[in-house]
Formats: C-alpha cells, structure tokens, sequence
C-alpha cells in the first residue's frame, strides 16, 4: 500500500473530508503506474494490492512473429514495415521453420524489461514524492463515503476514505466488480507457467541479448513467445501464451497451468532443436497469472452506476500491456484526479474502444468474431 506522508489524523486536523486524495487499489505495474503519476501531482496517494501473486521476471518489447505465409500476412508485414528475414542466416541459425512459412522482424531497436525491477521502480518513485508502499494489504471492499467518495476495506478491517479511487488489481477484477458494483464484468484468469529451459552446451552466448536474439512469438498452435536469455545465465523463457481458467484465490500453485510444458517442449523440438535443452523438462517453472477479456483489449473506465466518477477502473492488460505501464497509469491518474485524460486525447486514443459496458449484449466486445 503507497500512503502518503502526511497521517490521515493531519488531514482530518486539517478539515479536510477525506484521508487521501486518490486510492490505488493493485500494485503490480498499472498500479504502481498510476500511484506514481498521482503521486507526482499534489495529491496524496494510497495503493494496495489485492492480493500476493508473483509476476513474470521479465516482459517483451520487441516481436519476431513467425507464422504460416498467405497473401494477406505478406501485406501485413508490409504495410507495418516490417522486414521478411531469411532465419538460417539470423542468430546462429537457431530457428528452423516450416516450408511456406513466412518469418519477419517487426522492431529494430525494442528491448526487454525485467518486470520485478520496473514495478518496483515506479513504487520507489512513488515513495520518492511523499509516499509509503504498505505491502500484503489485502482489500475486501469498496463502498460509497458518508461524506461522498469511497471508502476501502481492507481485510484487517482498516478502512481508507478517499475522495477518488483506482482499481488495477488485475486478475480480481471480476469478483471485486461483482461485489462492489453488483454485474459481471469478463475478466478471466488464466493459470500460466513462466518456463525456464536449460540452452545447450556451447551455444549459450548465440541467445543472449548481447548476440542481438530477439524476443519473438510464433502464432500458431501452440501460441509460444520467448525473450533472450537475460536474467538466469545458462536459461531461456520460452512460455505458452496462456493458459486453463483459474480461481486466482484457489489455484494449484504447482501444476495449474495443465499441459503448457509439454506443449512448449514440443515446440521446441521443431522449431529450436539445436540451441535448447527439453530432455526433462523446463529447469524452472514459476506459476503465474494472465487476465483477458474476451476481445482481448483492456478495460480503462469509469466504473459508473453508483459509483458515479469516484471509481476508475484498469483490467485485462496481461498478455500485452506491461510495455504500456506508464501511459495507462498516466491515463487512469487523470481520469481519477480531472475526470478526463488529456494524456490519451493528445495521443489520439480514443477511450470508448476499451469502455466498461461494451460487454453488455456483445460477449465478445470489440472483436468481430
């Protein structure tokens, strides 16, 4: 939990109604995001986590897709200026692909982000401007403020009023909507597995990021993307890009993620033979947790009914949303603090294609089919 310096007894002394200005509800990146653009303004701040769940050690930012070749990806590729390669004279020719595929390079100068590291970054920047991160803090509910705003509960039963309040907490998202604002709101967990796999002898510096390997996806089936190896010497991730449904309060931690190692190695076999190991298994395997809508895209809304403005909600970012941490932490910041986002009207976003109700009477949202 981000609170500010200044005790919520000092505000009260003070006359004003509520302890806090903005409450940060999750602590992962979009929360610790948004508790970091709150904080940089004159607001006072507080953020907690819905829950424990570790994250993934590290996030993707640049993309070599690999995928089967027909008229309309060639035009694809084109049209995005990306670039066809030829995978037996890139990176040690570790790749093999199968005939009438097509492979392409879509980023020149991406890199990768350790994920921990960042998160805790923007906390300590957060901390940096007046803020306190209180950790573990589980919350429980949201309701409406005798005196307008809301009130938090936490699970201790402390409580925080707050004039606005931001929720990011990610794969909790359904169940706390229900509860607190009464309608569905299709955010599904799924139980994913972070696997490390073990490179093989002598070919370990061909798949660093110091060599120029790339992260990549390969969109076929099984939907599998890797980062170079970074963080464990010796290792690559190479992960199935999701995963069975899940109960976020009550997975198997150990073997929830079904059959997604088996389905990877397999991939491998094909595609990666040369350079990584899959005699036993991955070496690591970290359980962790997506939240997807159904359409994909993210929720980034105003609660609404009851709720009014007070409550601005960020969900289904897993996937594909770490990257954009600091624009959509910026963005729900200044729905929370002006009720608006100057942020995204300057970039040209338009807000309604990631709005709360577009699941009502359309269960899959803004896809086509």
């Amino acid at each position: 939990m981000v609170v500010p310096a200044e005790a919520p007894e000092a505000a009260a002394a003070a006359g004003r109604r509520f302890d806090y200005d903005v409450i940060v509800m999750g602590a992962g990146i979009m929360g610790s995001c948004a508790a970091h653009a709150v904080s940089a303004s004159t607001c006072s701040t507080t953020s907690a986590p819905r829950t424990a769940s570790p994250a993934p050690s590290a996030t993707r930012t640049r993309r070599r897709s690999t995928r089967r070749c027909n008229a309309s990806l060639l035009a694809a590729i084109r049209s995005s200026g990306a670039e066809e390669v030829d995978l037996a004279r890139r990176w040690g020719g570790a790749f093999r692909v199968r005939d009438g595929w097509v492979t392409a390079v879509s980023e020149h100068v991406g890199g990768v982000l350790n994920a921990t590291k960042a998160v805790a970054m923007f906390q300590a920047l957060a901390a940096k401007k007046g803020a306190v991160v209180r950790d573990k803090t589980e919350v429980v509910g949201i309701r409406k403020g005798p005196e307008g705003g809301v009130v938090v509960t936490a699970g201790t039963g402390e409580e925080f009023h707050g004039a606005k309040c931001v929720v990011t907490v990610g794969a909790w998202t359904s169940k706390l909507v229900r509860s607190v604002a009464g309608f569905e709101l299709p955010v599904q967990p799924l139980h994913t597995m972070v696997l490390y796999w073990r490179i093989k002898l002598g070919r370990e510096h061909d798949l660093t990021a110091e060599s120029g390997f790339p992260t990549f996806s390969s969109y076929g089936d099984p939907h599998v993307y890797s980062t170079p190896s970074l963080e464990l010497p010796g290792l690559i991730k190479i992960n199935y890009d999701g995963g069975p449904p899940c109960d976020p309060d009550s997975r198997d931690w150990a073997s929830g993620g079904g059959d997604v190692a088996e389905q990877v190695a397999r991939w491998i076999e094909e595609f990666i033979p040369d350079h990584v190991e899959t005699t036993g298994g991955p070496v690591s395997r970290q359980s962790c947790m997506y939240s997807m809508t159904p359409d994909k895209d993210f929720v980034i809304d105003f609660l609404g009914g009851e709720f009014g403005e007070d409550v601005v909600v960020g969900a289904g970012f897993s996937g594909h949303g770490f990257k954009m941490g600091p624009e959509v932490g910026r963005i729900l910041a200044e729905m929370a603090i002006d009720g608006k986002a100057n942020t995204a009207a300057e970039a040209d976003v338009e807000l309604g294609h990631f709005r709360i109700n577009r699941f009502e009477g359309n269960p899959m949202g803004n896809a086509k089919n």
